[in-house]
């Protein structure tokens, strides 16, 4: 049977509820709704929050500018996926498209794997992949670091970004002002999670959860299952994304993870410092850590303020992307500020994008 969306529409209408702010936790998500104009569909009363799930927006200033001083150096070749390139530091319009103009090698790859294959082709450079990421990257980085390992390829290191979602979630609820009353869970981190990775959020909080597909269809769906939830009273964990998404989700995948990584305190931008809520290579995988490797500090305490960009606030849902001053004056994708707007999952990259449907 076809969608049929005005049905859909008529069913959220009609639920007995009063003001709603529901959450998506994934940058995939934020790009799709804005794309499909979904928060112009739905009644005044419900309203769709950006999240903490664009993996390059909460990688914080500090964390830039310690891969900024890496870059430099003359033996190293940095690598990562593209939407770092254009990150700024704590310093505006610093990032590693400057350096790389200044003379860095910043080579952008596809996978890791592409990152340790650099490294056998230049025996002579440290290859430096930048692991950005959740749940979702993070079993395909274990395994490049295994492979270096397996390979005997020395000349390669992972400078470990990855975070792990529940934490953040946790914080998230957690924080002063925090008004939510579901969450749209990320689909892609669900494939390594399954169901039981988000159960915390009814059972431990009572806040409804579906973990969604990417469609338009099946978001709007989802929206329609987390109001339900609310219009019953019964909170708990729907999987919308069956077709992706198993109820144990990948324990092979899992089990990759295990096997490289343990959890570590790590810094988020707009949520400060969570405990186990960052991804480090264990102790035996240390020869392939860069962190270690090249003496580099991840956890300085945060600058000051040196502009006046939100994007710690819009990824946690306090301002939407209009309401910063800068969006769309000093910040546009051409020529950005800050993370939101430069990441392809940015939650300010697509309302500029996408906001004649907005």
């Amino acid at each position: 049977m076809p969608f049929d969306t005005r049905r859909v529409l008529d069913a959220i209408r009609a639920l007995p509820l009063g003001e709603v702010h529901l959450m998506e936790v994934c940058g995939t998500h934020t790009m799709a709704i804005a794309r499909s104009g979904i928060r112009t569909m739905l009644p005044d009363n419900v309203r769709l929050l950006s999240g903490p799930g664009c993996p390059v927006c909460v990688t914080p200033p500090e964390v830039i500018d310690a891969v900024l001083e890496l870059a430099m150096h003359p033996d190293v070749i940095l690598t990562t996926y593209g939407d770092m390139v254009r990150v700024p530091g704590s310093t505006p319009g610093d990032n590693l498209a400057r350096r790389r103009a200044l003379g860095a090698r910043v080579e952008v790859v596809y996978s890791p794997v592409d990152a340790v294959k650099l490294a056998r082709e230049n025996p002579d450079k440290e290859v430096v992949f930048l692991g950005v990421g959740f749940e979702t990257t993070a079993p395909g980085t274990a395994a490049a670091v295994l492979t270096a390992r397996d390979k005997g390829v020395a000349n390669f290191s992972l400078l470990s970004m990855l975070k792990t979602v529940e934490p953040a979630l946790r914080a998230l609820i957690a924080s002063e002002g925090f008004n939510v009353q579901g969450f749209l869970c990320p689909g892609h981190v669900a494939t390594i999670l399954g169901e039981e990775g988000f159960r915390f959020l009814p059972e431990e909080y009572g806040l409804p959860a579906v973990i969604s597909g990417f469609e338009g269809e099946d978001i709007l769906f989802s929206v329609y299952l987390l109001l339900r939830q609310l219009a019953d009273q019964k909170p708990r964990v729907q999987n919308e994304y069956t077709r992706a998404v198993a109820p144990q989700g990948n324990p092979l995948a899992r089990a990759m993870m295990e096997k490289c990584f343990v959890a570590r305190r790590d810094i988020w931008r707009g949520l400060g410092e969570i405990e186990a809520s960052g991804l480090a290579l264990r102790d035996e995988l240390s020869a392939f850590d860069a962190e270690k490797k090249f003496s580099l500090r991840l956890s300085a305490p945060a600058p000051a303020a040196v502009t006046a960009c939100r994007c710690g606030e819009v990824i946690t849902g306090r301002l939407e992307p209009g309401q910063c001053p800068l969006f769309s004056r000093r910040c546009t994708p051409e020529d950005p500020v800050g993370p939101c707007m430069v990441s392809s999952e940015g939650a300010c990259a697509a309302a500029y994008k996408y906001q004649g449907i907005e």
